[in-house]
């Protein structure tokens, strides 16, 4: 059975799509979502960044609902725009058209993978996806002022896929991001920081850029 065309399979087009997945798409996709976003114009602004293309969803998403406002509030800390945020349910669509999945946990990469759609070349944890981009060394990568962002992101991807069972998790809950619905605020800041760290060497691959002091 041939998979169905789409950006993250054919691979073909001048987007790159990264897709954050979590439980409800309230808290941490969104979070996390918009986070990179703001990451990705500070670093590239906004007409280098546009061929980046950042979405969110739930594997039990909260179609149509607003993200969770301890979550707006945390991106607020951060600089980062909570406007227009709409949930939704993670569909076979949206795998097929991303070009990397990022994942809260362990159990959100399994429900992409089984999914299908030749997901698991391209389907990390956030946190997995830190470590194995880490690794990398970044003078392997095609330079993005060259040959553009989007021809880097994927042949990143395509190294931490190769790099991914040499370089395993330290404790299985290392390549955790553990849910905050319903916790207070505090907890929820203590998500985003970590969400932030783990984004921050991901978002410098990407782009070749580092983070401005």
């Amino acid at each position: 059975m041939t998979a169905p065309e789409g950006r993250g399979i054919a691979g073909q087009t001048d987007t790159f799509r990264i897709l954050h997945v979590s439980t409800g798409n309230v808290c941490r996709s969104p979070i996390t979502e918009r986070l990179t976003r703001h990451a990705l114009v500070d670093r590239l602004g906004d007409r280098l960044s546009g061929g980046l293309i950042v979405e969110s969803a739930g594997t039990w998403g909260h179609e149509g609902a607003p993200m969770e406002a301890n979550a707006e509030i945390v991106l607020a800390d951060f600089g980062a725009d909570a406007t227009g945020f709409v949930g939704r349910e993670l569909l076979d669509e949206h795998v097929i058209r991303a070009d990397l999945v990022l994942t809260a946990t362990r159990d959100h990469r399994a429900q992409v993978i089984s999914m299908g759609h030749s997901a698991g070349l391209r389907t990390f944890t956030l946190k997995e996806f830190t470590r194995l981009v880490r690794a990398i060394d970044p003078a392997t990568l095609p330079d993005a002022r060259d040959e553009g962002v989007v021809e880097r992101a994927r042949a990143l991807v395509r190294a931490a896929a190769a790099l991914r069972g040499w370089l395993l998790a330290p404790t299985a809950e290392a390549d955790e991001v553990y849910d905050p619905y319903g916790a207070p605020i505090t907890f929820f800041r203590s998500i985003g920081d970590e969400i932030n760290q783990a984004l921050d060497p991901v978002v410098t691959a990407l782009t070749g850029v580092p983070a401005p002091h």
